[in-house]
């Protein structure tokens, strides 16, 4: 299940937000063979997505959005959706953040 988090970014600005990624025991997952995606649309029907920078430090379980002051200059204020999914090394597709 993914983590619920609303998330504020200001326009024209840097933003980063980083989560930990933990199993059912609160354990650290290793993330070392994942990659990552996550983006965010006015709605989640929407045709138009912006796209966040995804880093994975691999068995610290760190995940890391971001988007730099450009990206965030060209968006239009308002209310937003965005999700992160992981995907291993077996192509299983995991949602851990939303919002």
């Amino acid at each position: 299940m993914a983590t619920k988090a609303n998330i504020v970014i200001d326009q024209g600005t840097t933003f980063s937000t980083s989560i930990t990624v933990t199993d059912s025991d609160g354990d650290v997952v290793n993330l070392s063979s994942y990659t990552g995606a996550a983006q965010m649309r006015k709605h989640y029907t929407s045709n138009t997505a912006h796209d966040f920078t995804v880093d994975i430090t691999g068995n610290t379980g760190l995940v890391t959005l971001s988007m730099n002051a450009t990206t965030t200059a060209n968006i239009t204020s308002g209310r937003y959706v965005y999700d992160c999914e992981l995907t291993d090394s077996t192509n299983t597709v995991s949602r851990v953040l939303e919002g």
